[in-house]
């Protein structure tokens, strides 16, 4: 049962980075065919939000948001951008919305990654976000490493935001380093002197991204960063089909997406990318509703809540039942019922032997047609060999 929602904003928004920050993952490399066909399927399930790229990479990038501006039109497009006023330039000419200009707030990045004054830097910030918004550009500023650096320097850079016209702050876990309290915790602070548009985005490098987006919603952040399987740098950011599964099942809280339609997008991402979705993945995964246990297939037969803690008809899948070693015999009568055998006390017996040999032998579940097999090798007048 979904908790009554604690969320102090009444909209929270997803700006899906799959076509940012996920294609920066290892390998990742999009086609254009590609990039506009998951803007579209984002689109499509509800997702109105998306960060589509980072004019830096050249010209063949900016020709790719330029098609994903012409193939999306009334979609919300941000692109990421250093504090470059090339960048900034090549947004508002490509008809981005947003623009995110992302600096380091953190002491180890402003030392050691810039070798800049925070004084600098901020002075240097001011001048590209009043650029930006000259340009008609709505202005995110992307504060990296935000889960390393002092509230203080976050707040320094919220002062400057409201100055200049930004009006989002993005409060990075740049390196995956925080954990759901203290994301509360710190999202909360931010939100003392942060009266505007803030979004988090979380990496997943101990696998709590998911769990730190829901609490800094939960804190008061209006907006999220996703992608689609959790794509992105590392152990890749906190994917898409998690957080609005989340917020729907946890707290009852819609974002207005077609959830019954991720499967087939996350399948599509997973071919484009070359990312294989594992087995067990939340809620994707091919088997994260499949039952072989005999004590929970046969609490499934009697009633499908007694094992059921996400409805699978809401992803538009459907509980599996499959044999293996850990099989009952109400499993064994059902699986084979569907196959159009009815069998005998006796002979459940003598099938789970089978099974459980095979599974042992062979490392998997038996396939239909191999169940098919089991029963004419048994009890066939003519025994088919294994």
């Amino acid at each position: 049962m979904a908790r009554k929602s604690t969320f102090q904003s009444s909209s929270l928004i997803i700006n899906d980075t799959t076509l940012r920050d996920g294609e920066q993952s290892a390998g990742v490399a999009f086609t254009q065919e590609e990039k506009i066909s998951i803007a579209k399927q984002l689109w499509e399930i509800g997702i109105q939000e998306m960060e589509v790229g980072i004019p830096a990479m050249g010209l063949d990038e900016c020709r790719r948001i330029g098609a994903l501006r012409q193939a999306l039109p009334e979609a919300t497009l941000m692109v990421w951008c250093r504090m470059n006023a090339t960048d900034i330039r090549q947004a508002a000419a490509l008809g981005m919305n947003w623009v995110d200009i992302s600096i380091p707030v953190s002491e180890q990045m402003m030392q050691h990654k810039l070798s800049r004054s925070r004084s600098e830097v901020l002075d240097e910030l001011a001048e590209h976000v009043s650029l930006a918004r000259s340009l008609g550009l709505r202005v995110c500023i992307g504060c990296e490493d935000a889960s390393r650096s002092e509230l203080a320097d976050l707040r320094v850079v919220a002062d400057l935001a409201l100055r200049t016209g930004a009006e989002r702050l993005r409060y990075a876990d740049t390196v995956g380093i925080l954990d759901p309290f203290t994301t509360y915790e710190r999202i909360r602070a931010l939100r003392q002197y942060w009266p505007l548009q803030l979004e988090m985005h979380a990496h997943d490098d101990l696998g709590l991204a998911t769990a730190n987006t829901l609490a800094a919603f939960r804190a008061g952040a209006t907006h999220a960063n996703t992608t689609v399987i959790g794509l992105g740098e590392r152990a890749g950011n906190a994917p898409l089909e998690e957080v609005v599964m989340a917020l729907k099942q946890c707290y009852g809280v819609e974002t207005n997406t077609k959830n019954y339609r991720l499967p087939a997008l996350c399948d599509f991402v997973s071919k484009a990318s070359g990312r294989e979705i594992a087995q067990q993945k939340a809620l994707v995964g091919e088997y994260v509703f499949t039952h072989e246990s005999g004590v929970h297939v046969d609490g499934i037969l009697k009633d499908k809540n007694n094992y059921q803690g996400v409805d699978p008809a809401s992803l538009g899948r459907e509980h599996k039942l499959v044999l293996g070693k850990h099989s009952g015999r109400n499993a064994v009568r059902s699986v084979f019922a569907s196959l159009g055998y009815q069998l005998a006390n006796e002979q459940i017996d003598m099938v789970l032997e089978h099974i459980r040999q095979f599974a042992e032998r062979v490392k998997r579940n038996p396939t239909e047609s191999e169940l098919r097999w089991v029963y004419q090798r048994l009890f066939s007048p003519q025994r088919i060999a294994l």
